[in-house]
């Protein structure tokens, strides 16, 4: 059933928040504006589907622009699956303005978390860790890569090459294969489940914001509820804007429409044995190779990840015989540059799905866009897609979110640049 019209829809103002009690299959959420809300005119309204990285930072800046309208408003989340991500060491196409988007986000999530520039929390309870990243080359092509990125890095996020000595220094019992590392000062491990609810209070305060500084009300909703077609929503918002990961091939408008393949990862969660006195260093970096190692504290670290192809496995839990062989996968990756991994014990191990877009000469770039024609136009309703973020959506979120929303607002797709549109040429996968 579509969300309840807009005037009886059961929701508090900020910053409270609704919630259906019904377990959705797909997640959902919802944002509205109003131009004219006193002249007899309903509000604008969009909705969201989706409340993971993509869908929250897509609500983010609709709500930047609703501060900025003196009309009433309201906005609408669904809960989604959270991922564990790590940063890379490699260049993309418009990585400076991916990076300073996400990190204004990340910002603004730390500001209503309470953490603004500090780990002031324990360790468990961390959104952010800024320990850096290194990364030792182990093959000979990844080490030309890496020299020649360290190069040619961004201001905001330097690249420094280290000789094997003081990468060694960093992190004690590290290897170094080719004699060298690079190492990321600026880079960031991010809790993503605790990251997504402090940008979710983000939201909430930005909206209460928005009502104080104006007549006009802004209000904050969320829904828990299985959408199962776009069109049973059409009637009740002006925009729908599709941000459900690979799940968006579940609806029936775009079955077999994207080109998108999914590709199922599992991460390890290992720990030191308690009576193990030598603990990894509080202060040194994670680790980034053919496996990457997350460490959340002297004695917790998660290895990832593993890649498997066109899965339609959707779930976060992982059988025993499914964890088994992703240890004995991660584990020697990453034994290979931090022996001292084998001394850890294996404590579970959870799983995502990636939606996984195609690669083009700007490399593997997210799906953006008008669905308008693909989903067939029934009524005054337009359909936007954020889609395909793949294993770098804590990079891309900002920047896409942007840009969407920008879309959205003005009904202009070609506030999106093309690259991020070309993919509607491409053949969909199957």
């Amino acid at each position: 059933m579509p969300p309840p019209p807009w005037p009886s829809a059961p929701s508090r103002l900020l910053p409270n928040l609704s919630l259906y009690s019904k377990r959705a299959v797909t997640a959902a959420a919802a944002a509205s504006s109003s131009p004219a809300g006193g002249h007899g005119r309903r509000p604008l309204r969009y909705a969201v589907l989706g409340a993971g990285f993509a869908g929250l930072s897509v609500a983010w800046h609709l709500l930047k622009v609703i501060l900025l309208s003196p009309s009433s408003s309201s906005l609408t989340f669904f809960r989604h699956e959270y991922e564990f991500s790590v940063t890379a060491a490699k260049l993309l196409w418009r990585g400076a303005e991916f990076w300073k988007e996400s990190m204004d986000l990340l910002r603004s999530a730390e500001e209503a978390n309470g953490t603004a520039g500090s780990d002031t929390t324990s360790q468990d309870d961390n959104l952010i860790w800024r320990r850096g990243i290194v990364r030792p080359p182990t093959s000979e092509k990844a080490a030309d890569i890496l020299l020649e990125n360290a190069q040619s890095c961004l201001e905001s996020c330097s690249l420094q090459v280290l000789d094997s000595g003081a990468a060694q220094r960093l992190i004690p019992g590290l290897c170094v294969p080719f004699d060298f590392a690079v190492y990321m000062p600026l880079a960031l491990n991010i809790n993503p489940k605790k990251y997504l609810q402090a940008l979710f209070s983000a939201c909430q305060n930005l909206a209460d914001e928005a009502s104080s500084l104006s007549r006009e009300q802004k209000e904050l909703k969320l829904y828990k509820q299985h959408v199962g077609s776009l069109h049973q929503l059409a009637g009740d918002y002006d925009s729908v804007i599709i941000c459900l990961g690979a799940k968006a091939r579940s609806l029936p408008e775009l079955a077999n429409k994207l080109p998108l393949r999914t590709c199922r990862g599992v991460i390890t969660e290992f720990q030191l044995p308690s009576d193990t006195v030598e603990e990894y260093g509080n202060q040194s970096p994670s680790i980034l190779s053919d496996a990457w190692m997350a460490f959340q504290g002297p004695r917790t670290v998660s290895i990832g990840s593993t890649w498997q192809w066109k899965s339609e496995n959707y779930s976060s839990t992982v059988s025993d015989e499914e964890a088994l062989t992703a240890k004995d996968e991660l584990l020697p990756k990453a034994s290979g540059v931090y022996p001292g991994i084998s001394k850890w014990d294996f404590v579970h191990a959870r799983a995502g799905i990636r939606a996984m877009p195609p690669l083009t000469i700007n490399g593997s770039l997210p799906l953006l866009g008008c669905l308008d024609e693909m989903v067939g136009k029934k009524s005054n309703c337009n359909f936007w897609l954020v889609g395909g973020l793949g294993a770098r959506g804590l990079l891309y979120h900002g920047l896409v979110g942007k840009l969407t929303a920008k879309a959205a607002i003005s009904c202009d797709e070609n506030v999106i640049p093309s690259e991020f549109t070309s993919w509607k040429m491409i053949k969909p996968s199957q």
